[in-house]
């Protein structure tokens, strides 16, 4: 258990701050010698390495092994960031960029990817968005035979977006059914998302039997059914800024780096990780080992929900960096971004 703020000393909680905002700032371990040069601390490095050592008996610093210095712990980190942090709000500048790239006229992803790319660049991390996929609205469906028993469907979207869905036939399909399938589809969705396909799809099937063979009943229901949940349960992962992470101090690091990297290749666990943050309205700080997907790369990751103006979640941001990032000026920048992309996605 690690001693609540509370319970330390002022001289405690001084050191505890300047070792945080030194280490958090350089990525250096910090000594006794350096910090009994710093104006109002009024410490000789005798005193200053007695607290250092209470802090460390306490877990809230640790001596690396190649220096003489001090640097905070995962828990020391924690206890910064819950009790002693004090935020810096984004510069008009910085507000201006992210604001500048949402406002893009184009399509939505586009200006998302941008977004997440600037803010990349303003922390010095990679950036992260969540969002679930944005369903096409339809212009066109058709089925191309691949085998007896699967096709391949495509949907043409009104933006000139083309997407492809491997599906099975059922028993007995014809080329003649497929295509009147295709036909069907294509006048009857034409405008529609696949949400709203779906919703009426049932009825007008059911009012029109009579002008549909079984089979093409089945392959609508079924390509429908496929693409749908496919399209749900597979949210969009964008990633910015990768090589942001390889900076001098981490260079030296390159495992570390390489571990890295390899989690964000892993979109699926990212997704999961950034899923998480979704409750609450706060964002949410997960420092190196309290999440187990970056428990050996020793990343943290801040992530904030973003809710569309009836308070629904539309999507999660966020950035990843060494747990040494600088969570004061960050966390609010992360906050703006989020607010900024709840306009593009409501």
């Amino acid at each position: 258990m690690t001693q609540p703020i509370r319970e330390m000393t002022d001289r405690a909680r001084d050191v505890f701050r300047i070792v945080v905002e030194s280490y958090l700032d350089t990525g250096l371990p910090v000594g006794s010698r350096t910090l009994s040069k710093i104006s109002g601390l009024n410490l000789s490095p005798a005193s200053i390495r007695n607290v250092m050592q209470d802090l460390e008996e306490f877990g809230l610093l640790a001596a690396p092994h190649t220096s003489a210095g001090r640097m905070p712990t995962e828990s020391g980190l924690r206890l910064f960031v819950d009790g002693m942090m004090q935020s810096h709000e984004p510069s008009p500048e910085e507000r201006a960029a992210i604001e500048r790239e949402a406002g893009e006229r184009g399509p939505v992803e586009d200006a998302i990817a941008n977004t997440t790319a600037v803010l990349s660049g303003l922390s010095a991390c990679a950036g992260l968005v969540l969002v679930p996929k944005r369903e096409p609205v339809l212009r066109q469906v058709g089925f191309v035979p691949l085998s007896h028993d699967r096709a391949l469907a495509v949907i043409v979207g009104d933006d000139g977006s083309v997407e492809n869905r491997v599906i099975d036939l059922p028993p007995g399909i014809t080329p003649s059914a497929l295509e009147q399938a295709a036909n069907y589809l294509s006048a009857t969705l034409a405008g529609q998302t696949l949400s709203q396909a779906r919703e009426g799809i049932a009825r007008q099937i059911a009012r029109e039997r009579a002008q549909l063979d079984a089979a093409a009943r089945d392959l609508i229901a079924r390509g429908l059914a496929v693409w749908s949940e496919d399209g749900d349960k597979r949210p969009v992962l964008i990633v910015r800024g990768q090589a942001r992470l390889i900076d001098t101090a981490a260079a030296e690091d390159l495992e570390r780096v390489r571990q890295l990297l390899d989690q964000l290749e892993g979109k699926e666990e990212i997704a999961r990780l950034l899923d998480s943050a979704r409750e609450g309205d706060a964002a949410r700080i997960f420092i190196g080992s309290e999440n187990k997907l970056f428990a050996l790369s020793g990343s943290s990751v801040i992530a904030k929900p973003v809710r569309a103006m009836d308070g629904r979640v539309v999507g999660v941001v966020g950035v990843i960096g060494p747990t040494r990032l600088n969570y004061a000026r960050v966390v609010p920048m992360v906050d703006f971004t989020a607010a900024t992309m709840a306009r593009l996605l409501s």
